[in-house]
């Protein structure tokens, strides 16, 4: 396993801008977000929770998932009444273009005080990239296991999501081997990969600029799984079917 290529908390927005992914380890969340990995850690017990994804064109039971919607404005984060997930064609080749819809985050998780702060901090990011403006916050939350011998987290492959930043938080990752982040500039030769192993690691990617995937996850344990909180940010509005 290759480890991430973390970058300091104070280089992190820099890298961000000059290459289009940054990777943020735990102890520098702090400094970059004003919240720590013991902040957010309450947040973590639901993952324990997670419905099924019924929506897998591969036939495939190993994903589960929750679903919820944002904006964030300045301060101000409020939750949009919950709506369908849905991509075009273009970005989601086996998903998109059909209205998926997940059942929604718990309302306990929404209203911690951690989640409001990730959100903001991470807004605060985007605009200070590209423009102070409202973001349209689409919240994932992933359980991939290794039930019938193999989970996918991204079943699409490497793909763009059609927003303006995704921000991939590993929550945890229990009795695994795989699921290697990789991550590729959309117009150029340049790539890394990684696995990501501490609970609460970021990898934050300019969407317009970087494709990514992660590679799939085979047991090493009776019950094994990854956790992921993904989260995409895009300007304008969410993305709707019309």
């Amino acid at each position: 396993m290759f480890t991430p290529p973390y970058v300091p908390a104070a280089e992190f927005e820099a890298q961000l801008r000059s290459q289009g992914a940054a990777v943020l380890a735990p102890a520098s969340l702090p400094d970059c977000l004003q919240l720590s990995a013991q902040d957010l850690a309450a947040l973590s017990p639901f993952w324990n929770d997670l419905p099924p994804d019924a929506y897998l064109r591969d036939g495939g039971r190993y994903r589960y998932r929750r679903h919820g919607c944002f904006v964030a404005e300045g301060n101000r984060l409020s939750q949009a009444p919950h709506r369908a997930h849905w991509q075009p064609l273009d970005y989601n080749a086996l998903h998109g273009g059909i209205e998926r819809w997940f059942e929604p985050m718990a309302e306990a998780a929404v209203a911690l005080p951690a989640w409001r702060q990730l959100l903001l901090g991470l807004a605060g990011i985007a605009s200070r990239h590209k423009g102070e403006q409202a973001w349209y916050i689409e919240a994932h939350q992933f359980r991939i296991d290794t039930t019938d011998g193999i989970g996918r987290p991204t079943p699409e492959g490497a793909h763009r999501d059609g927003v303006d930043f995704v921000a991939v938080f590993l929550i945890d990752r229990q009795g695994i081997k795989g699921g290697e982040s990789r991550v590729f500039e959309a117009h150029g030769p340049q790539g890394q990969r990684f696995t990501m192993n501490e609970p609460w690691t970021l990898l934050l990617l300019d969407d317009e600029r970087v494709i990514h995937e992660t590679t799939p996850i085979q047991p090493t344990a009776e019950h094994g799984h990854r956790d992921t909180l993904v989260l995409t940010l895009r300007r304008g509005g969410f993305q709707a079917s019309a």
